[in-house]
């Protein structure tokens, strides 16, 4: 049985509905104590009403668990400092960080707007940067002042849309697979202090997929969220550096990128003799279909 997260604390970005607040309670579940941080925004960034965070706080509350709210924007550089703090100076100490704050604006590459790509990419990856940078600040300080690793962990939220590039996405899909180049960084600097960095690529029913189809059951977010309790617990000791597909009754780990095939040449390569080497080979296969932009099984 994993070990529970008594005496630990959590921040969760983006907890007011869907994945985060269903990570959040689960996270309470098993003992931790929780600031619950969303900016109470609509899909789209834009002003929606409030009292999510509040709502999901007083669930956990309600059950015995310990939880704050918190309505910062988490791509605010300064703001994401004051998080970190804020968690600190409520419960005494930070230990989980799940960056899951995120919004939609989808188009087509030939129809989409400057704001549209520079929206996402803030949310999803200056977001994600901020909290991580302000975080691994301050564990790195806390494991110089102790001579030794931290208990730290980070679980980000990526998404398939960067495996296979979703067509009407390119500003979502490009921020997803630069929040997986960051878990990956994260981990290969801050492994030293105690920091464990991954990332969930979740398939769950919430406001962002509504209109996919999503089985409600097979897709609910509480179906992803045990993933992100464990990655969060003692039992994850070992797991780090690592992207998580998972949905319903299914997680895949996801392989690293590796070769697919290797051409040699003597001497130096001219176009003549790169086409005799790779027309060949890429005339046996589909173009987009047959080559890095594949579904994950």
């Amino acid at each position: 049985m994993a070990e529970r997260l008594d005496g630990k604390v959590a921040i969760v970005t983006g907890a007011g509905r869907g994945l985060g607040r269903a990570e959040a309670i689960e996270l309470a579940s098993l003992g931790a104590s929780v600031v619950v941080n969303d900016l109470e925004v609509g899909l789209d960034g834009g002003e929606t009403a409030g009292g999510a965070a509040e709502e999901v706080v007083e669930v956990i509350r309600s059950a015995g668990g310990q939880a704050v709210a918190h309505g910062g924007d988490v791509a605010d550089f300064a703001v994401a400092e004051e998080l970190i703090k804020f968690a600190v100076d409520q419960f005494g100490d930070l230990n989980i960080l799940v960056n899951n704050a995120g919004i939609l604006r989808d188009r087509m590459i030939f129809n989409m707007d400057e704001s549209d790509w520079d929206a996402v990419i803030r949310v999803h990856l200056k977001g994600h940067f901020c909290m991580s940078r302000w975080a691994t600040t301050y564990w790195r300080a806390k494991s110089k002042e102790k001579g030794g690793p931290v208990y730290a962990r980070i679980v980000n939220t990526s998404s398939e849309a960067f495996l296979f590039g979703s067509a009407g996405q390119p500003n979502y899909a490009s921020a997803k697979a630069g929040i997986v180049g960051l878990t990956l960084s994260t981990a290969q600097a801050c492994g030293r202090y105690g920091v464990l960095a991954n990332a969930i690529a979740p398939r769950a029913l919430t406001r962002m997929t509504e209109g996919v189809g999503f089985d409600p059951e097979t897709y609910a977010p509480e179906n992803v969220s045990p993933l992100v309790a464990w990655l969060a617990s003692p039992a994850a000791e070992r797991v780090s550096g690592q992207v998580f597909v998972a949905y319903g009754s299914t997680v895949s780990v996801v392989a690293g990128l590796s070769f697919d095939q290797r051409f040699e040449t003597d001497g130096k390569w001219t176009v003549d003799s790169l086409d005799s080497a790779l027309a060949s080979y890429f005339d046996k296969r589909e173009p987009v279909t047959d080559g890095f932009a594949m579904p994950v099984q």
